[in-house]
Order: C-alpha cells, then structure tokens, then sequence
C-alpha cells in the first residue's frame, strides 16, 4: 500500500491538544508523522501553517517542550515520527546535541527545508544525522539542478521530500501538471521512496499523486480539519480513513 504523512504543529493550538491530533492520525492510519517545531519565520510555509506556528510561540512552545512530546507519542505508537523545523533552531541549540536529543526520544529522522546538501562540509548536518541514525530527510522541488539530485541520490536516506511547484505550503485546487515529469527525471537519481508534498488537500489528488509517488504529504488541510469545534479531530479522523482506498 502507498504511504501517506500528515503534519502537526507542536503547541499548536496548546501541547496537550497537538499531542491529541497526533494520536488521532496515528490511529486513523497514517504512516508518518511531522513534529513541527515552531519558528519565527517558517519561510516555506503558507499562511495556515504561518499563524499556526506563531499561536505555538505565543503559547511558549520550546524545542524541549518538543521532545517531550514526540517522546510521549513513541510510547503510545509504533509508526515512524520526524522532526520538521528551521535550521536556525538546531543550529541555535548545538547541531549535535539536538541529533542526539532527536534520537533519544525516538525521531526518525529530520525534515530541514533551509539546510541544503551544499552546506555539508560547514555543518556536517548529514554526518551527524547519520551518526545518531537519523534519516536527515533531503527536500528538493522542480528546479533542483541535475547536479545536485545526483549529489542528494549519494547520501539519501529514508525518503526524499519532493516539493510540488516553487510556492509555499497550504491548499490548492490544483496541483502542478509536470509533477508525473518531474519525478520521472528525480528518479534517475534518487532509488529511495519519493513523498510528494505542499498543497495537497483532496482524495483526488491523494489518488493522482500516489499514481506518481510513494507518499503524499498533507498537512495545511489537517490543521484547518482540527480547527473545527467540538468536532476537530473527529473531522480529521474521518478525512484519513476516506483517503484509504486512494492508497491501494
């Protein structure tokens, strides 16, 4: 079966209540789990994701908050969690200390969009990933230069992050025609599964892009779902069970 990953934002709307969600996915049968860790400027996100984290920070959300709460939802599921953040917060707190603290509480692996391959000989971000078994998740869109998917097909690992289009994450009607090329020309140099990404709101579109890839990824649209009052996370639950019969 396909794969699908959805996406929370830590301490959004409150810690308890991200942590809620996060089970609800779980058990509603996603395969993966982004932790978000909330940033002052998430650059490459849209403006769901945006107010979603600056609630996060207004709450008082911290990377340790952050943690505790992936290491509270590995004692309750089995399914693969990840930590999506800003380098600026690892990189703040001590790059190695947060791979080993990110191990600890069970991370899979990262999710760093504004950490590109070409940094490794400063950061050794993909070193120390790999040091402390992480999967440092590479994130590449329609524009990444041949060069460079040869260069992330070498030192991949887990997944790689396919982003549809240029623009930031939310809602769209639409998804980008080109994708089916685009990952054709991706898989000339990248043999680990592909998720495909940012804007993906529908079963239609789940259904398209699992024709062409072997994740998609939601995540604006499960944050709007939770919104709702009393009903959020039922809502949520009832949209993952309905994309099922996209995964076959």
């Amino acid at each position: 079966m396909k794969q699908l990953m959805t996406h929370i934002v830590a301490g959004y709307p409150t810690i308890a209540k991200s942590q809620q969600l996060a089970l609800t996915m779980a058990k509603s049968g996603v395969s993966f789990i982004e932790i978000q860790i909330p940033f002052s400027d998430p650059v490459a996100d849209g403006r769901t994701i945006m107010e979603a984290n600056q609630v996060a920070l207004e709450n008082g959300t911290t990377p340790e908050d952050c943690f505790e709460l992936m290491a509270r939802l590995k004692h309750k599921t089995h399914i693969p969690l990840l930590f999506m953040t800003y380098f600026n917060i690892p990189f703040r707190y001590g790059l190695e200390k947060f791979c080993e603290r990110a191990k600890a509480v069970g991370a899979y692996g990262l999710i760093i969009p504004d950490i590109p391959i070409d940094e490794e000989p400063y950061d050794h971000y993909i070193k120390l990933c790999k040091k402390h078994d992480l999967h440092p998740i590479q994130v590449i869109s329609s524009i990444t230069p041949e060069e460079r998917l040869k260069r992330i097909g070498k030192v991949a690992s887990g997944f790689v992050y396919c982003v549809t289009g240029t623009r930031t994450t939310g809602e769209r009607k639409e998804l980008d025609s080109d994708s089916g090329d685009y990952l054709s020309r991706v898989r000339k140099h990248i043999r680990i599964p592909l998720a495909l990404g940012f804007g993906i709101s529908s079963k239609k579109q789940v259904k398209a892009v699992l024709k062409k890839a072997d994740i998609a990824v939601i995540g604006s649209k499960i944050l709007k779902l939770s919104q709702s009052c009393p009903s959020g996370r039922d809502r949520v639950r009832r949209f993952i069970l309905s994309l099922n019969s996209a995964r076959i």
